[in-house]
């Protein structure tokens, strides 16, 4: 079984890509859908969350705009926070790898924004970083609800910057290029792999 790290800078289309790859039939562990899990109500990080941060605590699940100005209020928070959810995504990443090597999956992939950031590539075989002009970046980011550039700028110090992801990489994919594009170079990444 291959395993494929997949990661990408705000605004660069990894959530389009990542599904690219789930429909040419990859299973994919989407790290950020694992947080969003362990946030939810009944979620194992609500108890934790609750003993420091009362507050963003919204009909017994996390409330994450309020948690977010907690940690952009001290950035030292973030650290706390993340030695206690890094594990809980680990355990879900390798229940999942279990279940993926039991279906004899090929090829699996791992959704991973912060990659490099949280030292997740130690766990991958290979390296594919969605990418695309800083100019495009900026056009897709702010156009979200509610991005300011200084909050854009913030998430920007917060990842390891685009041009060292594209080095650290095993394949590059332009999503400025189209969707089309985009879908071509996934099926070229798959087939290589499966020569």
């Amino acid at each position: 079984m291959i395993v494929l790290g997949l990661t990408g800078s705000i605004g660069m289309g990894k959530t389009t890509t990542t599904q690219m790859f789930r429909d040419a039939g990859c299973p994919v562990f989407d790290a950020d859908a694992a947080v969003h899990s362990l946030y939810a109500k009944g979620g194992a990080a609500v108890p934790i969350i609750k003993a420091v941060f009362p507050d963003a605590i919204k009909d017994q699940a996390i409330d994450r705009e309020i948690l977010g100005k907690h940690m952009r209020a001290d950035p030292l928070q973030l650290k706390v926070l993340e030695s206690f959810i890094h594990p809980l995504v680990a355990a879900k990443r390798q229940d999942f790898m279990e279940k993926a090597g039991a279906a004899k999956s090929d090829i699996i992939v791992m959704d991973v924004p912060l990659l490099f950031e949280t030292g997740e590539d130690r766990y991958v075989d290979k390296i594919v970083v969605v990418t695309a002009s800083a100019e495009v970046q900026r056009k897709r980011v702010m156009a979200r609800p509610g991005m300011t550039e200084s909050l854009f700028e913030m998430l920007l110090t917060r990842q390891t910057p685009d041009v060292e992801k594209r080095a650290k990489a095993d394949y590059l994919i332009f999503t400025d290029q189209g969707l089309e594009a985009a879908r071509s170079q996934v099926n070229n990444i798959l087939l290589e792999l499966r020569k």
